[in-house]
């Protein structure tokens, strides 16, 4: 794989034989298109008829992305968050594409939003590729292959006890439905993706979202598990394999992710479904 800094420094899109790292300038690109738009002050946002939020810059980055993919990989299929959410049927792989997740974040002048592409073969991510441009942040992964931070490694840890500051990483919808007894700090980043990123990348010891659709999660699943860490439904139906002909438009799946078992164990005993 291309250094950190050679591939900061390339924005052009390599050759479809090469998906992991055309993944990655392909990220990189959509990044430097939303940083046009974004402004410290915030830009203007909608509610779409989900009641989730989009802007200009996610349109943007969405024609972005599927015009890219499609002509590297015209044989292969899209499923993105803002044009079509129906799984494709026979296609030798399926990229699942969010253009900018954390889109209120990014409304409002926050930092912590990104791009997530994800590559699936027979329904189970291949590689996931995840960038936060204000962060600089570039997350990747291919299954069997590990995960890597800027192009460092990335491995999760348990928790240290000369380390006192490990967080619980959630959404604001978790105590709206739950009862979260968690003895670790809480924090809210308002980013779905990046919540859940934050177990591999070492800062948090346990992530849970409510909510998450495929495009939210599907990046940082792989590069979870290739990191060491353990993701899982919370409760429900198992994500994959995704179904061809499907809509996943509808579907979330809560997710919990953990650095180790007893963590996992702990997270499921002391987060509870409120009583409706």
């Amino acid at each position: 794989m291309m250094s950190f800094a050679e591939l900061k420094n390339n924005r052009a899109i390599l050759r479809p034989m090469e998906p992991l790292n055309f993944a990655i300038q392909l990220a990189q690109q959509t990044g430097d298109l939303l940083c046009n738009y974004y402004q410290r002050s915030g830009i203007h946002a909608q509610l779409k008829a989900d009641r989730t939020v989009v802007t200009e810059a996610d349109l943007a980055a969405d024609e972005l992305l599927r015009s890219r993919i499609t002509a590297a990989y015209p044989d292969n299929g899209i499923l993105s968050e803002e044009a079509g959410t129906v799984y494709p049927v026979r296609k030798s792989a399926v990229w699942i594409i969010d253009p900018l997740d954390g889109t209120t974040n990014f409304s409002l002048g926050l930092h912590y939003w990104g791009i997530s592409i994800a590559r699936f073969v027979e329904g189970f991510p291949t590689l996931g590729v995840l960038y936060f441009p204000l962060l600089d942040e570039l997350f990747t992964a291919t299954k069997g292959g590990g995960a890597h931070l800027n192009g460092a490694r990335l491995k999760v840890q348990p928790p240290n006890p000369a380390q006192p500051t490990s967080f619980f990483s959630c959404c604001s919808r978790a105590n709206r439905f739950y009862e979260v007894d968690i003895r670790y700090k809480t924090r809210i980043l308002g980013s779905a993706a990046y919540s859940l990123i934050t177990v591999a990348r070492g800062s948090a010891v346990l992530a849970f979202e409510v909510t998450p659709k495929v495009w939210d999660f599907s990046a940082s699943w792989i590069i979870t598990e290739e990191a060491g860490g353990l993701i899982e439904p919370f409760s429900g139906e198992n994500p994959y394999p995704l179904v061809p002909g499907a809509d996943y438009g509808a579907k979330s799946y809560p997710l919990l992710t953990a650095a180790t078992p007893e963590l996992l164990a702990e997270g499921r005993s002391k987060i509870r479904r409120r009583a409706s």
